[in-house]
């Protein structure tokens, strides 16, 4: 058929949107991964840990650090982010009593939970992490016992062994939220 065969240019519009639709291909469908559990990949010591995605405010580089006198050893100072005063707290000193070692590649994850605005020293952050729910596993990953109490449970990914951490809970520890000495 050719546009001669048609009385109106509407008719041959018509016609046209049928062969259209006739040899037209769906668009892919994108599934909801709702299944699908993100997390803020980080190193702290020799453990890889994630921490849920909603729990970590944001990421910064080490900033510039004000000592803050009489308060325990793993606070590392008060730092002016964008206008506002954040304490940052070494988390591997707070686990551990031993300092972490700052280099290029550690950070700063920020929790914002309850009243509580601080940032956590960890020893580098490793992007985003998704997991399935069937990777979820309730064994938690190394022998460390005083980190236990913070990890909910771990995810397996291949050889990988991920322990969730909740700043959430670390932000409502007593003993966290006590640093004068």
């Amino acid at each position: 058929m050719s546009a001669q065969d048609f009385d109106t240019p509407l008719e041959w519009l018509v016609h046209l949107e049928r062969c259209c639709l006739n040899h037209a291909h769906g668009l892919p469908q994108q599934e909801e991964g709702d299944d699908e559990w993100i997390g803020i990949g980080f190193r702290l010591g020799g453990l890889d840990l994630v921490a849920p995605l909603g729990e970590v405010a944001e990421i910064l580089t080490p900033p510039s650090l004000s000592k803050v006198p009489r308060t325990k050893a793993w606070v590392c100072g008060i730092a002016n982010v964008r206008g506002n005063l954040m304490p940052i707290m070494d988390l591997q000193g707070y686990l551990h009593d031993r300092p972490a070692v700052l280099n290029r590649r550690s950070r700063i994850l920020v929790v914002n939970h309850n009243g509580v605005y601080s940032g956590l020293v960890v020893d580098a952050v490793l992007g985003l992490r998704h997991f399935r729910e069937d990777q979820r596993c309730d064994e938690l990953p190394g022998d460390d016992e005083k980190i236990y109490p913070y990890l909910k449970h771990g995810f397996r990914s291949g050889a990988e062994h991920w322990g969730v951490f909740s700043m959430y809970d670390l932000a409502e520890r007593p003993q966290f939220l006590q640093a004068a000495v």
